[in-house]
């Protein structure tokens, strides 16, 4: 996630109150939540308690007199640093605690009642899914009562996952997120007050082994065999005139099964496809059509003549890889803070090891790179979960004593990375790098000046590769 503060408000205290700084926390650059000092501060006492003060990061200490403008920034910037470090900690990033803490905030800044409601979520077919829910139901709570009206057998909820996606003007979808924890579906797309945002059901797993599992149950079937339909519709999947004769008479003969056997043999089978963007390979400036799957990165791109070229960069020979933003501003801009920021522009980098003696960084622009490195990280961790013999089955987390159980399986999988944000009153250029955290990352040396060490971490489903793979 970009899980950032990158700014402060002076705001009237209630009543006529004297006045407060907020701080607006953001994900994806939406604002999510607006809090104060003291709320962030009693979080940080509620989870060293339950978890103990050598866990937790620093905390910025309380100041007797007002801030200056400087200790203002000065504090955003540590209490940024602290919000990204609990979020990527396993432990803390995953307690109810603090998941909680930001869906409340979150209600409140949003000032939405808690009221029942009923909330529209997609299939991938665009078929529109109704579902009764209260609008202070977390993601779990929400598909939960999609599974539900949809008949989907608890154990095979793990296998799904709801998306936050634009649908463009051609019926396509352009994925933004994958719904969180912390945040309120109801919440998280009503609050971007545009109908072109809605909440998509789609298939959460990459390896399609474990299609399997979900074919076993009729509306787990009839999920995937939709999807598949839909993606091939769209061009995601690639398909011959001989495979798509052959796709037809299945889709005819209503042989889902079938249909999706010969599916899985596809080109991009179960791959999720990016909008058109812009990376440094083959050459710099190269228009490409990125997709995400089969533990790899897709690029294709349109050579003169219409000739189509793939490139394929598989994770296990991915030493690591970053997420990064910059922010111009106006030449000869001296903004504050807040204020004259241009557009973020991002970039996802990898270090691929190219042939046995030759790592080479491969960089990709686009506005859904922190969607694309949660794909890579999802990818890894389930190639260490399969290397490790575990299972990706997950069964849906059950309310136990007022609070959320979560299952092995759950508990395995780490949160998802975190993006610094930009700060517009730094440099008129400000490039800051991820720190990217999960179970396959870990923090290795710096391979070029502009990140240090700590913002760079690489991939340990890298270090199994052998000569023979090469």
């Amino acid at each position: 996630m970009h899980f950032s503060i990158p700014e402060t408000e002076s705001r009237s205290g209630d009543s006529g109150g004297s006045a407060y700084v907020a701080y607006n926390i953001h994900v994806n650059g939406v604002l999510h939540c607006r809090v104060r000092y003291s709320q962030l501060l009693g979080l940080h006492e509620q989870l060293r308690k339950e978890y103990g003060a050598n866990v937790l990061p620093a905390f910025p200490p309380k100041k007797l007199f007002s801030l200056t403008p400087a200790e203002v920034e000065q504090r955003r910037e540590q209490l940024e640093k602290y919000m990204q470090a609990v979020r990527q900690d396993p432990l803390l990033g995953s307690s109810e605690t603090f998941n909680s803490f930001l869906r409340r905030a979150q209600q409140e800044t949003q000032q939405v009642p808690t009221e029942e409601v009923s909330l529209e979520v997609l299939l991938s077919n665009g078929q529109k899914v109704l579902v009764n829910v209260l609008t202070s139901d977390q993601t779990e709570d929400v598909l939960e009562a999609v599974a539900a009206k949809l008949d989907l057998p608890d154990d095979l909820i793990g296998y799904f996952s709801l998306f936050l996606v634009r649908e463009k003007e051609d019926g396509a979808f352009s994925f933004v997120r994958k719904l969180q924890e912390f945040e309120l579906p109801y919440v998280s797309v009503t609050s971007l007050r545009s109908k072109e945002y809605k909440i998509v059901l789609r298939k959460s797993y990459w390896d399609s082994a474990y299609d399997d599992d979900v074919m076993e149950n009729r509306v787990g079937l009839n999920l995937l065999y939709a999807q598949t339909v839909s993606d091939i519709e769209r061009g995601w999947i690639l398909v011959t005139k001989e495979q798509h004769r052959q796709l037809k008479s299945l889709q005819e003969k209503v042989s889902k099964k079938e249909f999706l056997r010969l599916a899985q043999t596809l080109r991009h089978y179960g791959y999720l496809r990016f909008d058109a963007c812009v990376a440094d390979f083959p050459e710099k400036d190269c228009p490409v059509v990125v997709s995400a799957g089969n533990s790899e990165l897709s690029l294709q791109l349109r050579l003169p003549g219409q000739q189509l070229r793939e490139g394929s960069f598989r994770v296990t020979r991915m030493r690591c890889w970053r997420v990064t933003s910059s922010v111009p501003l106006p030449s000869g801009s001296t903004s504050s803070p807040g204020r004259g920021r241009g557009e973020v522009r991002l970039e996802l980098a990898f270090e691929y090891l190219m042939s046995k003696d030759r790592l080479q960084w491969v960089t990709i622009t686009s506005p859904q790179a922190i969607m694309m490195s949660i794909c890579l990280q999802s990818m890894v961790d389930e190639l260490m979960v399969k290397k490790s013999g575990g299972s990706i089955r997950k069964m849906l987390r059950r309310r136990v004593g007022g609070t959320l159980r979560r299952s092995d399986s759950q508990q395995a999988v780490k949160s998802p990375p975190l993006l610094e944000s930009p700060d517009a009153t730094r440099e008129s250029m400000v490039k800051l790098s991820s720190k990217l955290s999960a179970v396959s990352l870990r923090g290795i040396g710096s391979p070029s000046t502009d990140a240090s060490a700590s913002d760079v971490h690489g991939n340990f489903a890298f270090e199994g590769i052998g000569d023979e793979d090469l």
